[in-house]
């Protein structure tokens, strides 16, 4: 039978299949296998023999966290407590985008004293989906259950910003364990120790994901950058050459998009950065 992997635990995976969660072991040839099974694998299983047979074509995978099959990618950052990392959300954006996963800006502790319109007006010009919550009193958590129906949502975001609060509010019980805020580091402990499935309801699952301070992007090029800043394709055409870094190229379409306020200088300036960043650890 046909069905998804929602947890996995050394030489054991729970499988999601008709009504069921089945745990199996993988089938000997697929342990030869370079890439592992992943939390959102779709498999084919075995009932009689407990062992995964196969592994179904994948849409998308995440190395960090390990997940396939995401069909949206909500970033969580808090409004204050720990201060948003504008830098850590553009580099999920970029994953996102470049393996096809439909990025969902929710700006969670909404109730707290802090000014957060300027993200929401950065982002919402772009024309990302942003959502504010508080999971502590429920606020906007209707909207979010909306969103997350019908799909396979993995929560991302740096630790502290209430991702597992999220969760459990949308199941209203503790189906993913919350860690406190250290007053001291402005950062979350770490709580969750690994990837796994929720579901929510009938084929819908929500990730919850282990938290994490840093986001590295891997498998993308400096030259590949700018395609996953969407915001930039309506000027790339102004640029003087085509193989334009939107650096230090004088007649460069971006640039001049920036000067005018088109395009975001702090985005922009995050671009560079990575940009930057990329082509260092390229050289080295």
């Amino acid at each position: 039978m046909k069905g998804i992997v929602i947890k996995v635990q050394p030489n054991l995976y729970s499988v999601k299949a008709e009504d069921k969660v089945i745990d199996c072991i993988a089938r000997g040839l697929l342990k030869l296998k370079k890439s592992p099974i992943l939390v959102g694998d779709m498999v084919q299983v075995d009932e009689e023999t407990r062992t995964i047979q196969k592994i179904l074509p994948r849409k998308n995978e995440f190395i960090r966290p390990p997940i396939a099959n995401v069909d949206q990618l909500v970033i969580v950052v808090a409004s204050t407590n720990p201060t948003p990392d504008l830098m850590l959300l553009d580099k999920q954006i970029v994953m996102a985008e470049k393996n096809g996963v439909e990025p969902i800006i929710c700006i969670n502790k909404i109730d707290l004293d802090a000014d957060y319109s300027s993200i929401i007006e950065t982002y919402e010009n772009i024309g990302y989906q942003v959502i504010t919550t508080t999971a502590k009193n429920g606020i906007g958590i209707d909207k979010l259950a909306r969103i997350i129906s019908n799909k396979i949502t993995a929560f991302s975001g740096n630790s502290g910003v209430g991702k597992s609060a999220l969760t459990n509010n949308i199941f209203n019980e503790e189906v993913a364990k919350e860690g406190e805020t250290s007053e001291k580091l402005q950062r979350g402990k770490h709580t969750t120790k690994h990837v796994e499935l929720f579901e929510f309801a009938n084929n819908s699952f929500i990730a919850d994901t282990p938290g994490f301070s840093s986001f590295e992007i891997e498998g993308i090029s400096c030259k590949e950058l700018a395609d996953y800043f969407i915001e930039f394709g309506k000027y790339v055409g102004d640029c003087e050459y085509r193989s334009c870094t939107h650096i230090k190229e004088l007649n460069c379409g971006i640039k001049k998009a920036v000067s005018k306020r088109k395009i975001d200088k702090g985005r922009y300036d995050r671009y560079v950065a990575l940009y930057e960043k990329i082509k260092g650890e390229k050289k080295w």
